[in-house]
């Protein structure tokens, strides 16, 4: 089969795109034909090598897949050859007490397809049949291989940390993101009062456009500022934030009394300054998130089953041109999802 594989760490011109041999499937697993898959930030990272993390070499990148199922093993009963189905992309071991308690997320051996078990850029992916989930029929391919992860962490964020209750400001840094994209949505689907920020008039507009009240030209102005403007001085209650660095102090310094920033990622750097002051003078919690539960997953799949939810999709590309989808991301010329098909 065709796929991308890199087999040292390093930049997107580590990325190749040739011939490798088609997965095979264990008894419990599932053979998907990929009609796409998604990008993440995820795969850049994976791809530039994350400390002790070991993928398996070469190795294929790629944590969205949707596609139909081509074989199923012996034990995966509940599955049919031909069957249309969206991929959980996270795994976990399924016995352990905390996945016992729904709480798959924070399984010891919690994963990503695509992370350390090869994943969607090819043109057949082997996964857990437990992972196979109903397909949203309203969306296309692109649009649905747009949506798993990103509507996961955003859903986790706001839902299962953040505890976002109806009425609430809540500030979303990066709009342009697939996180962003999706955490503006599901903010207005609880009922919050939602701030975006985005680089440019132009990304400004798209926030608004997917739900956004205001927006906020993180370019130009002062974030912390200008949330308070809109506020009437009070502050955000809860901030989704993904970037780490100086965006993590700015959403810090935003926050309302008794507020909340929640944050699962650190696109631009891990280090930052906080005044501990703040933390208990406010009375402000700080929370990391990481991916989400299954049972999230579920929840958000209806949404996006129903059209409450869209996926937002920047660009489609063939998957020989992985390479240049990586490239754009990390230019930050996107907006939304890049997709790949084979």
């Amino acid at each position: 089969m065709k796929a991308v594989t890199f087999t040292r760490f390093g930049g997107p011109e580590v990325l190749e795109y040739g011939d490798v041999p088609e997965p095979a499937i264990a008894p419990d697993e599932a053979l998907v034909r990929v009609r796409a898959c998604g990008i993440n930030h995820l795969d850049l990272w994976v791809r530039a090598g994350l400390k002790g993390l070991e993928p398996e070499m070469p190795h294929i990148l790629g944590n969205d897949v949707v596609g139909e199922i081509v074989a199923v093993g012996s034990a995966a009963r509940h599955l049919t050859v031909g069957q249309k189905t969206l991929v959980l992309p996270t795994l976990s071991c399924g016995t352990c007490p905390a996945c016992m308690n729904g709480d798959d997320h924070i399984c010891r051996t919690y994963d990503v397809l695509g992370r350390r078990r090869n994943g969607g850029y090819a043109e057949y992916v082997s996964v857990p049949a437990g992972n196979c989930l109903p397909y949203p029929e309203r969306l296309s391919w692109e649009q649905a291989a747009a949506a798993p992860l990103v509507f996961l962490t955003a859903w986790h964020m706001l839902a299962g940390r953040a505890g976002l209750r109806p009425g609430e400001d809540v500030l979303v840094m990066g709009a342009g993101s697939g996180v962003g994209s999706a955490a503006i949505q599901i903010a207005r689907l609880f009922g919050a009062r939602v701030i975006a920020t985005a680089g440019g008039a132009a990304k400004c507009e798209r926030a608004r456009a997917l739900g956004a009240h205001e927006t906020i030209d993180h370019s130009g102005e002062d974030i912390a500022k200008r949330v308070r403007e809109l506020t009437g001085r009070k502050g955000a209650d809860v901030v989704v934030e993904h970037v780490g660095g100086a965006v993590f102090e700015a959403g810090v310094a935003s926050l309302a009394r008794d507020g909340r920033l929640v944050t699962c990622g650190a696109t631009i750097g891990g280090k930052v300054t906080l005044d501990v002051n703040v933390l208990f003078g406010k009375h402000v919690a700080l929370m990391g998130s990481w991916m989400g539960r299954r049972s999230e997953m579920l929840a958000a799949l209806q949404h996006l089953a129903s059209g409450a939810l869209v996926p937002v999709v920047d660009s489609v590309r063939p998957l020989a041109e992985a390479r240049g989808a990586h490239e754009r991301i990390e230019a930050r010329e996107h907006f939304g999802k890049l997709v790949l098909v084979p």
